[in-house]
């Protein structure tokens, strides 16, 4: 049996591949494009492609394909042979460096917020060198960027890239105003948490809810649930092992750093984690990573269900976005050091983290908006909607100490200053963690949790990189023209103690007095998509994103419309579903049940008059009452999207029509049909219940 080891990364094209077989010159110029963002001149892409197509073709791949991350949230990919024709009438296989470096998909087919027409179908990818390439069902898969003919970008991975640039700029800026001349370039570095469900693929096959929709639009609590938190880290199922096994030796052969498996809160729901990495490539990774899951359960006779909350009163599913800086020298900038100098400098970028969080909460809430997450967002297994970060008690107490001017630990008020006195060793781990925060400090790291499961994690990524740079920009240009450098920088960091500490809570962010005193605080509380939306084109935001370069004022607003159009478009399929299965399954279903009741009750009187009906004649009065009431809120579901088609709406007031209007007829048909579930013969309800789907992986 091959070992981790020995089948870690055997289907990518990484650098052990390419020293191995890339002549000396081309090896390095390679690696100036993918360190320096240095040109690749045609005759070295040739030399590199040619290489990676004798090693695809080695591995049994036909086909190469330019692998994007369009806007719909997932990636895409359009296959092409090796194989060129002769003279003589057979083939030869090939693959140029500029096949290698750019392909041409349709631009106009992916959703662009108004950048492209049917008309103007021309769009572009381009390689990422920095995100290694890698073979999946024998094609070549060559990680890209993705543009429009007028060089507007189409996908996430093209801000982020821009995102990573400006981060690195601004961070570079500070580390030499520390006296650090061996640094070069600073990265962010990203360790995604993906939480799933996993229910029987037969089982799902008989709901057409979770076909089109991703989640249960009708469904009764089940007897039991997840009050007895007996799944989280319980044993795992052995159907569930077999596919983790599968779904890790998959990952692995990709060089994706699968590390963490176990079983979450909910029933059937389950947790990946991988080790950290570059933020670019983790992000490529992430999609892979989602993609294979659905794949290799379908093998295993399973349904993986990636949408924030699949099912009604138990916890939905998210994505921990754990975020760092790092630096070429290997220096994590956000682990505390050992003397005032490290000190002060992790300070320092903890501080441009802490404003970039305040001054751009919106931005971040922004970068997790959907319709799937907004159900998860502020329940019992989620952070609030409300931004807010986690520092723990002691760090909190150390920033309470500089923004007063005392000594930390001590009883007696001596001034001190960062940077000239001793500042005290930050030990790890000395507070309990939060999963109430949305943003917490957990060590070396700061973890996201507002992500829902099915997210890309380029946007999230993309806005805090920027946010950040941001905060680094104002600090090396205060400091670049001081006169007393520690002086500065102890004024600098106080100062932004003072402006932004109102974004520090390390209290529950589920208790409804944390909504009442983040207002107190001026903290925003974007419940939903169409509230928090309109954040994106405000002057602030874009003037930050264009600033930076990481996205356009034009790009920000075909955003903007793609997120309000996407909310839209999901929230009506789930209505037309509803529907369909409101009239076509669940009234049919109920009225058999009804008809039933009464066959059995006249059966009843005729055979023994007198004898006792009252459980027929009561279950009959309620489920004909309920029955009644469910027809008119079929009725009210449908009017709701009728009213749509006769009032001309801009794509906010469309999405805001969605959340208030069909969504409240949505929920108001589900609360009647779940209530005549409670009461039906379980014989004759159509699909298979929350307890089958819930507890049906055996």
């Amino acid at each position: 049996m091959n070992t981790i080891t020995n089948v870690f990364g055997t289907d990518v094209f990484n650098d052990s591949v390419m020293k191995a077989r890339l002549p000396k010159e081309t090896y390095r110029q390679l690696q100036r494009t993918m360190k320096e963002g240095k040109h690749l001149d045609n005759a070295v892409a040739n030399v590199v492609a040619n290489a990676m197509k004798d090693w695809a073709v080695e591995k049994g791949a036909t086909h190469f394909t330019h692998w994007f991350q369009p806007m719909t949230g997932i990636t895409a990919e359009k296959h092409d042979s090796f194989i060129t024709p002769t003279n003589d009438g057979r083939v030869i296989l090939e693959f140029s460096g500029k096949e290698l470096i750019q392909g041409e998909p349709d631009a106009s087919s992916f959703p662009s917020g108004g950048l492209r027409a049917t008309f103007e179908a021309r769009g572009y990818t381009a390689w990422d060198p920095t995100s290694y390439a890698f073979i999946k069902d024998k094609t070549l898969c060559i990680p890209t960027a993705f543009c429009s003919y007028g060089g507007e970008a189409l996908d996430k991975k093209t801000p982020l890239l821009r995102s990573m640039e400006a981060i690195n700029r601004q961070a570079v800026r500070i580390l030499k105003l520390f006296g650090d001349q061996n640094i070069t370039s600073v990265k962010t570095t990203v360790g995604p948490e993906q939480e799933y469900f996993l229910v029987d693929k037969d089982l799902y096959d008989k709901r057409p809810d979770l076909i089109y929709t991703g989640r249960t639009l009708f469904g009764a609590k089940p007897p039991k649930g997840q009050e007895l938190d007996d799944h989280y880290f319980g044993t795992i199922k052995s159907k569930v092992a077999a596919f983790m096994d599968d779904l890790n030796r998959s990952l692995w052969k990709l060089g994706v750093l699968a590390k963490t498996e176990h079983n979450e809160v909910a029933p059937a729901q389950h947790e990946l984690a991988p080790i950290f990495t570059t933020t670019n490539i983790a992000t490529d990774h992430n999609q892979l990573t989602m993609e294979l899951m659905q794949r290799i359960a379908k093998k295993h006779g399973m349904i993986c269900l990636l949408h924030e909350k699949p099912f009604a009163g138990v916890n939905g599913s998210g994505k921990h976005n754990n975020w760092s800086i790092s630096t070429n020298t290997g220096k994590n900038l956000l682990e505390p050091g050992d003397t005032p100098h490290e000190n002060a400098q992790f300070l320092l970028f903890l501080c441009a983290v802490i404003k970039a969080v305040d001054d751009y909460q919106d931005l971040l809430r922004i970068s997790v908006a959907s319709a799937g997450n907004d159900h998860r967002l502020g329940a019992n297994e989620a952070p609030p909607a409300i931004v807010s970060m986690f520092l723990g008690t002691e760090l909190t107490d150390i920033l309470d100490s500089i923004e007063k001017g005392e000594q930390y630990g001590t009883k007696e008020k001596e001034l001190w200053k960062v940077g000239v006195h001793i500042l005290p060793r930050f030990p790890k781990d000395t507070t309990d963690r939060n999963r109430t925060s949305p943003f917490a400090f957990t060590g070396n790291k700061f973890e996201f949790r507002m992500l829902g499961s099915s997210d890309s994690i380029a946007c999230t990524n993309m806005m805090l990189n920027t946010a950040v740079a941001e905060s680094l920009r104002q600090f090396a240009d205060v400091l670049e023209n001081a006169t007393d450098f520690n002086e500065t920088l102890h004024d600098l960091i106080q100062d932004t103690i003072k402006k932004h500490k109102r974004i520090i809570f390390n209290g529950n962010g589920y208790d409804e007095s944390w909504v009442q005193e983040a207002e107190k605080r001026g903290l925003l509380n974007l419940k939903t998509t169409p509230d928090c939306l309109p954040y994106y084109i405000n002057e602030k935001n874009i003037k930050l994103l264009t600033e930076h370069k990481v996205l356009t004022e034009t790009e920000i607003h075909a955003r903007y419309e793609i997120i309000l159009d996407n909310y839209s478009k999901t929230l009506n399929i789930e209505a037309v579903t509803m529907l369909d299965m409101a009239k076509k399954d669940l009234l049919p279903a109920f009225s058999a049940y009804t008809k039933q009741l009464s066959d059995t009750l006249l059966a009843k009187k005729e055979a023994a008059p007198g004898v006792d009906c009252s459980y027929e004649e009561e279950q009959i009065k309620k489920v004909s009452g309920l029955c009644g009431s469910m027809y008119q809120k079929t009725k009210e579901l449908e009017e709701s999207l009728m009213a749509l088609v006769h009032r001309e709406y801009d794509e906010l007031e469309k999405a805001k029509y969605y959340r208030t209007e069909v969504f409240q007829a949505m929920n108001d048909l589900r609360i009647v049909a779940d209530e005549i579930e409670n009461v039906m013969d379980r014989k004759l309800y159509p699909y298979p219940n929350y307890g089958d789907l819930l507890f049906g992986v055996r």
